[in-house]
């Protein structure tokens, strides 16, 4: 299977959306111009996990629709799902049992209003 090792996710406002997912992540972002309009911020991978960033550009548009990006909850999602709501944003779908003992997911919308997911395998 082919491995992701990147994700962006497009934001409308860069200091709400380091501060929500500085809440939600517990992460510092590092913040980098990549042009005269265009910013980002990066998340710290885990060893050996993917990469990705925050990503203000004005042809990207946050949005429930099209790719997902899933942040590994593990091991409580319960935890996760409680610093979305105090960081500013709103569960959507909560913790659901995924078959097969695959774990459980859920979504949120982030604070540009993007559809993002959390998975836990417990």
């Amino acid at each position: 299977m082919a491995k992701v090792v990147w994700f962006d996710i497009p934001v409308s406002d860069m200091d709400r959306a380091i501060a929500f997912y500085r809440a939600l992540t517990g992460q510092d972002l590092v913040r980098l111009p990549v042009g005269p309009d265009k910013e980002t911020a990066l998340f710290t991978p885990d060893e050996g996990g993917s990469g990705g960033c925050l990503f203000l550009a004005p042809e990207d548009t946050p949005s429930h629709d099209g790719s997902r990006v899933y942040f590994d909850a593990s091991p409580n999602i319960d935890e996760w799902i409680a610093r979305v709501e105090s960081a500013g944003g709103r569960i959507l779908v909560p913790k659901t049992p995924i078959g097969d003992a695959q774990g459980v997911f859920a979504y949120f919308e982030d604070s540009e209003g993007n559809r993002v997911g959390l998975h836990a395998s417990a």
